[in-house]
């Protein structure tokens, strides 16, 4: 079918800029060239990951203790090294993937200058170019319609919309945005960084990383050790000078040395050197996991994410559906009119068929379409198109939208059409009517687009949008774990609310967008009322996002379309599908790489196995942060010489700590996630903490009233230190299950082996501690233990009650 009309005279078209114009608008910068960046530039990245207040305190004491030649003191190091380097390799990973991000991908715009036309880069436009469009272009900057022939633009990737909108002269047409049908012509009004996509971009592209309640809860402690460890330091460090007979004295005999390494063994101590560690091979071990399961994860905290998530909201198209539309079936309307299959295959064998109309060409094939007599061209506006053929089925023939054709009859449920229509309408279907009338199309009807006259319903047409196999079985498990959900959609409301019931949403019809308040208490109120949304802007998206988050969920938000990109970068957590666009998935935290649903209970196992297990070893560690501070500062007030070396502290770090902390990290685990990490965490380790201060300090008062020798106390400090952070973690492993038996009984083979072994007693500076030391260490040891036992009864019940409240 031919709908084509004579092109205006060459003389009727604007001519387009002069070769002057358009030379003085480039030296004037109005041009469409544009290179935006994050605003996280490398040197940024550096300087927030290696020169920070903790990470100067480390590489200090570090830097000092190799130029006094102790190097067997400062392997702590190495962990600050390895926390510094995956936090710019992090970081690195997410500015790469911002920085591919491209909403322009046009290889050449055309443009019409001096009446002539001339394929140029896009980034070559300049104000007040003359675009011509033809179908299949990419608009490349924001222009307004001057000329149009049967123009169709599809806006769906930038407003959501499913449909494509016809462009007459005055209309906009927006960069980023794809012409479909027809041909014409548009007069730039915005370029470069003004124009929609790169402020859409531009916005998009803003760093952040994603909101990690595990990652902030430890951030959160290395700040405030980074500042108490200043003054405690030098607390610590003016005590070890005194215990050397002063300032004076201890550089005059060289003492100082000894001094200045029992001092940085106290500061290192207090650092929870190895947690940002464990809890980055926690979150990439998480991560190489769900890869394997096709789910890509574009930031390693986003494992934990959707663990945390209690509302998850939905775009329509391309998640719940496959973003593709089928034919469903014809039910035919009376007694049928002969031929009306074949003209149905024509429709869709037309070359300018829609991609609505392109369904009907597998169910009904056609050779060659029929030749067309007269054709009026299917436009958005009208909703229809109709034919008369020259040979073949008689009369004239209308397919489109019910109610355009057929207006109130379409929507009387006391009629047949009427009856027919709602009822399939309510089904989530997008249904079309064939309409036959026996007069055939006049001239003066295509020319006026006019429907033909004495037109009678031949059948109803119905599509559907291929629904996901998945969704419902996923939406049925977030339900199960109390995550709420909401459908928000750029599609028709009625629409939505049928696609949504058919995977088990119960709502019984969607709120339309464009009646949303503007307060944002208020869209925050509708949102608690409402669970399905049509006509959402990606500007509102993002305001629904924000407007959740404000009444305190904690939101993902997942997508396909450039639309979603914005509120899928301030969701919480941002979930694309791999079929999605480029800008889409660079934003988002999460990829379905195979485009599955169902995916996304496999990541919330996932992130509830990281944040449970680093809950557990985080108690480990800021037990040891707690004793070391109060051994810092008891010993600074007492001032007692510190009863460890360095060295000595690695023992304790590494295997009642740092390694059975990574095995415990990777363990199964499904408890479900509750807010509060950190001071559950803390509740333990505080008051262990102190306990452990205490006793060492006791241990070390007694020992040297006894007259032990230094050597011995720090030995004898060591064996108490030992036993006692084995049986914190046995205590924090319960129930003991095969696994953590063999990891607890692991590491008590390694402390007699270092014990015992002449190597590693030599390297350690471990010695026998005497018969008194060692009934004394046996008693310290005993009531310790004890003690933690008695604090761990009262965590739990202060957990339990926690819980139990939440």
């Amino acid at each position: 079918m031919d709908a084509s009309a004579d092109a205006p005279a060459a003389a009727a078209l604007d001519p387009g800029l002069s070769a002057a114009d358009v030379a003085e608008r480039v030296a004037a910068g109005r041009t469409n060239a544009h290179t935006a960046d994050t605003s996280r530039s490398v040197w940024n990245i550096v300087r927030a990951n290696v020169f920070t207040l903790f990470n100067g305190i480390v590489f200090a004491c570090f830097f000092v203790l190799f130029v006094l030649g102790r190097w067997q003191d400062a392997l702590f190091g190495l962990a600050a090294f390895a926390n510094s380097i995956i936090g710019c390799v992090q970081e690195f990973r997410a500015k790469r993937a911002l920085d591919r991000l491209a909403l322009l991908n046009a290889p050449r715009a055309r443009v019409r200058r001096e009446g002539a036309e001339a394929e140029i880069a896009p980034e070559g436009v300049v104000i007040d170019d003359i675009l011509v469009l033809r179908a299949g272009d990419q608009v490349p900057a924001d222009a307004d319609v001057i000329e149009s022939r049967g123009l169709q633009i599809d806006e769906s990737m930038l407003t959501g919309e499913s449909d494509a909108v016809d462009k007459q002269p005055g209309d906009e047409a927006l960069s980023g945005s794809i012409v479909v049908a027809g041909e014409g012509a548009a007069r730039v009004t915005r370029v470069g960084a003004d124009s929609y996509a790169n402020r859409f971009a531009g916005e998009a592209k803003r760093f952040s990383l994603v909101a990690s309640e595990v990652r902030n809860s430890v951030n959160r402690v290395l700040k405030w050790m980074s500042w108490i460890i200043g003054p405690v330091g030098l607390l610590v460090c003016n005590a070890q000078m005194m215990v050397f007979g002063g300032w004076a004295a201890a550089f005059e005999s060289g003492d100082w040395v000894q001094a200045i390494v029992n001092s940085i063994a106290a500061i290192t101590a207090m650092i929870p050197l190895g947690l940002v560690l464990m809890t980055s091979i926690a979150f990439a071990v998480g991560a190489a996991k769900l890869a394997s399961k096709q789910v890509l994860v574009n930031e390693l905290p986003a494992v934990e994410g959707l663990a945390r998530v209690d509302v998850i909201c939905l775009d329509k198209t391309g998640t719940l559906t496959a973003g593709e539309i089928a034919f469903d079936a014809v039910r035919e309307l009376g007694e049928a009119a002969p031929g009306h299959e074949a003209v149905l295959g024509s429709f869709g064998a037309a070359p300018d068929a829609n991609a609505t109309a392109r369904c009907l060409r597998e169910p009904f094939p056609v050779a060659e379409p029929l030749a067309a007599a007269a054709y009026i061209p299917f436009s958005s506006a009208r909703k229809w198109s109709a034919v008369s053929f020259a040979a073949g089925p008689a009369g004239s023939w209308v397919l489109g939208a019910p109610e355009m054709v057929f207006g109130d009859a379409a929507t009387d449920a006391t009629a047949e059409l009427g009856r027919v229509v709602t009822e399939l309408a309510s089904t989530g279907r997008r249904t079309l009517v064939l309409g036959h009338a026996d007069a055939t199309i006049t001239a003066e009807d295509a020319e006026e687009e006019r429907l033909p006259a004495g037109l009678v319903a031949v059948a109803v047409v119905t599509f559907q949008e291929q629904v996901r196999p998945d969704a419902a079985q996923t939406l049925e498990y977030f339900g199960a774990q109390g995550v709420g959900i909401r459908v928000i959609s750029g599609d028709n409301p009625r629409t939505v609310a049928a696609i949504a019931r058919s995977v088990g949403v119960d709502v019984a019809e969607g709120f339309d967008a464009r009646r949303l308040p503007e307060d944002d208490d208020e869209l925050g109120e509708v949102l608690e009322q409402n669970l399905v949304f049509g006509r959402v802007t990606p500007e509102q998206k993002k305001r629904m996002v924000i407007a959740l988050q404000s009444r305190g969920h904690t939101v993902a938000m997942t997508g396909d379309g450039v639309n979603d990109a914005l509120a899928i970068k301030t969701a919480d957590l941002g979930i694309a599908m791999n079929s999605g666009a480029a800008a889409t998935k660079a934003v988002a935290r999460i990829v379905l790489l195979d485009g599955r649903f169902s995916h996304l209970p496999e990541v919330v196992a996932e992130g509830r196995q990281v944040i449970a297990n680093i809950e557990r070893v985080s108690m480990l560690f800021f037990t040891k942060t707690a004793y070391a501070t109060g051994l810092a500062v008891l010993f600074g007030l007492l001032v007692l010489p510190f009863p460890f070396l360095p060295r000595q502290l690695s023992i304790t770090d590494g295997l009642t700590i740092g390694i059975p902390a990574f095995f415990l990290a990777l363990l199964p685990n499904a408890q479900r996630y509750v807010p509060g990490f950190l001071k559950r965490s803390l509740s333990f380790a505080i008051p262990a903490g102190v306990i452990i201060a205490i006793a060492l300090t006791l241990y070390s008062l007694a020992a040297t009233a006894i007259g032990v020798g230094i050597e011995e106390l720090r030995t004898g400090s060591t064996i108490i230190l030992a036993v006692v952070g084995i049986w914190v973690l046995t205590v924090l492993s319960r129930p003991i299950t095969r696994i953590k038996g063999l990891i607890i009984g692991a590491m008590f083979i390694g402390l007699v082996g270092v014990f015992t072994i002449p190597l590693a007693t030599e390297f350690f500076q471990l010695v026998d501690p005497g018969e008194d030391a060692a009934w004394l260490i046996v008693i310290v040891t005993g009531l310790t233990i004890g003690a933690i036992e008695i604090v761990r009864f009262f965590h739990r019940r202060y957990v339990a009650k926690a819980l139990a409240a939440v």
